[in-house]
């Protein structure tokens, strides 16, 4: 296991400088100025202001330089200073991000909540009524685009019934219960076209899995059904839902750019969304370099949760 989880990590370093150069690269292509952006328009500046600060911020330097230069700085913590407010763009990653972690994780645990028992009871019941539910409930989940079931609970939920909040996020530290109900809402609407596709997974897996030999056996001497799903069954099963649920992880960090503002939760996808408006280049960087990151790093704990689930694997 420690020999596999090494070799992931050497693995891991080419993908990380090759995530570095794909988001400092494609920043560059973004329109507007970051010195524009930062001092007004060009029509109210002196050109010496301008290229004064165009040299402090490196940009007259040539690609290569710049990028070594960035990476230099993201190597010590420093992930540059944002060129809308001032202020260095860790602090505010890092005052952001357990807000986004946290709506995450919750979106997640609601997905694996549906797709779980769900996907258990399509595959029991292949064929009947409750495979055709699931499948349907499946479908309709994955046509379903998270901002419109976002807006919809809003107007229902928050406007209409009034039983959740239609916006905002209370911090768990003060009320933990008022922030579970401030998420919800946000969490479900992440959560469910997750919940959709990692049902089909589990579906299809554990009907595979069901058609061994062992499975049969183990039928065969007489054990209770949900003995040899639990037991037997699910946890082969589960290998390939663990790898869609790694994927998961990245695309809820992703989809909370929409999400976040729809709901005005003080996310680090908020904030990149204000960065796209400002053209705020430093907070777009970094914002796109820890969510590639935690994408990297979600795929690497799947990796590692194989050797847990099928040590042959290891």
């Amino acid at each position: 296991m420690v020999r596999m989880v090494i070799r992931r990590l050497v693995e891991t370093i080419p993908v990380l400088i090759i995530m570095s150069m794909l988001v400092f690269g494609l920043t560059l292509l973004l329109p507007g100025d970051p010195v524009l952006g930062m001092l007004g328009p060009a029509s109210e500046l002196d050109e010496a202001t301008v290229e004064q600060l165009r040299e402090e911020m490196n940009l007259n330097d040539p690609i290569p330089v710049q990028y070594l230069t960035w990476v230099g700085h993201v190597l010590q913590g420093d992930l540059g200073r944002s060129t809308a407010t001032n202020q260095p763009v860790a602090d505010a990653i890092v005052t952001r991000l357990p807000v986004t972690a946290l709506l995450a994780v919750y979106a997640l645990t609601i997905s694996i909540a549906i797709a779980v028992p769900l996907g258990i009871l399509a595959a029991v019941k292949r064929g009947t009524y409750w495979d055709l539910l699931a499948s349907a409930l499946s479908v309709v989940g994955v046509a379903v685009p998270g901002f419109w079931l976002a807006i919809l609970m809003i107007s229902f939920f928050g406007v209409r019934l009034g039983w959740l909040p239609a916006s905002g996020y209370v911090s768990p530290m003060d009320d933990p219960l008022g922030a579970l109900r401030h998420l919800f809402m946000p969490a479900l609407a992440m959560g469910v076209g997750g919940a959709a596709s990692l049902t089909r997974y589990l579906r299809s897996s554990l009907l595979e899995v069901l058609g061994q030999d062992y499975v049969m056996t183990a039928r065969a001497k007489g054990l209770r059904g949900s003995y040899v799903i639990v037991r037997h069954a699910l946890r082969n099963a589960l290998i390939p839902f663990v790898t869609v649920l790694g994927l998961r992880l990245g695309d809820l960090f992703g989809g909370s750019l929409i999400i976040e503002s729809i709901f005005l939760v003080p996310g680090v996808g908020s904030l990149m969304v204000n960065a796209i408006f400002t053209r705020d280049f430093p907070v777009i960087q970094a914002g796109t370099l820890v969510i590639a990151l935690i994408v990297v790093v979600a795929n690497l704990g799947v990796d590692v949760l194989y050797g847990f689930l099928d040590p042959r694997i290891a």
